[in-house]
């Protein structure tokens, strides 16, 4: 086996997220589901786009987001992800190699375009998520670099890529790619409604192809139709070598078939913002874990990044994460 030239490559939706913070009341008045992530049409992306004048506007994605963490770590990123020829496409593109990720996938032209991620922050820092998919979804096998994936040490699988048969598709495939190079494979669930969606196909992926499992606690017990959390993790780990389940201020829990490691959370003096925390914890524990480093060590490091993001409005780091985590005693 060849030796790994990229830490991860990640597979996800190529999105533009627009943050605003709104009050509670706007969350009533367009009937968006608080702390959910809702799927809508190129009409209602632009109503709710005009809605948010004031919105902060970056590339994202959530394995998109993820990579950029890995990068500001000093690991070396890839992604793969499909945009559109249009504006927003090629701010996607300017922005994210600007952090410095590894990004080649030809942009789509003609219509649909580039996938936007309306995602309006309430006072409490939850983040309530109305996602147009346009061109992202539209990733199919033939779009895979596999000499990307098979350079990288770790392929991470973005969940939400699961709403078409052909992105689904393309997702297995990359998986497959991935175990052919003997690299390992990294799947996070992204949100309980996607799991809801796919459970039966989610499982399968998880007990043929997956080493790392992301999941938060809603998640886990939707992929094992469990209500008690402990019976979701025997299940999990039963199929997967190794699952992580998140759960907020609680911390999280990292579990093998042999040993459970509790992770505490990092400290925070003030939550602003929830968006990408999920996606950052991802980032810190697969930088660690492509590294070889112990699982406490790379819950730690996963701890230190979801504070980090969700300390400011955005989904991705505005301090670098190597630079944080060296200042704060650890060893990156």
């Amino acid at each position: 086996m060849t030796s790994a030239t990229y830490d991860v490559v990640a597979v996800g939706n190529a999105i533009i997220d627009l943050l605003q913070a709104v009050p509670d009341t706007f969350l009533a008045e367009e009937n968006i589901e608080r702390g959910g992530m809702t799927l809508i049409d190129e009409a209602r992306a632009d109503h709710l786009t005009a809605r948010m004048p004031q919105a902060v506007v970056a590339a994202g994605g959530s394995a998109a987001n993820t990579m950029t963490g890995v990068a500001s770590f000093g690991g070396k990123a890839g992604y793969i992800g499909k945009v559109a020829d249009d504006d927003l496409g090629a701010r996607f593109t300017t922005e994210f190699r600007a952090a410095g990720v590894a990004y080649n996938t030809p942009p789509r032209s003609g219509p649909p375009g580039t996938a936007r991620c309306l995602i309006a922050v309430s006072p409490d820092g939850q983040r309530s998520m109305s996602t147009y998919l346009g061109a992202s979804t539209l990733l199919e096998p033939a779009d895979l670099d596999a000499d990307l994936i098979k350079a990288g040490e770790t392929l991470f699988l973005e969940g939400y890529l699961f709403d078409r048969d052909e992105a689904k598709a393309a997702f297995v495939r990359a998986a497959e790619i991935a175990r052919s190079a003997k690299r390992k494979v990294a799947l996070t669930l992204s949100d309980k409604f996607c799991v809801d969606r796919h459970r039966d196909s989610f499982r399968h992926l998880v007990a043929g192809h997956v080493d790392v499992l992301f999941s938060n606690e809603s998640e886990i017990l939707s992929l094992y139709e469990e209500s008690d959390l402990g019976a979701a993790l025997e299940a999990a780990r039963k199929a997967c070598p190794t699952v992580i389940v998140t759960r907020s201020d609680i911390g999280s829990l990292i579990a093998t078939r042999d040993e459970t490691v509790e992770v505490q959370a990092f400290p925070v003096s003030k939550v602003v913002d929830t968006t990408g925390a999920g996606d950052q914890y991802a980032a810190g524990f697969l930088f660690a874990f492509s590294r070889g480093r112990s699982l406490a060590e790379c819950g730690a490091l996963a701890s230190l990044a979801a504070a980090e993001v969700i300390s400011h409005m955005g989904p991705r780091p505005e301090q670098n994460l190597r630079a944080l985590a060296l200042g704060s005693g650890f060893r990156v």
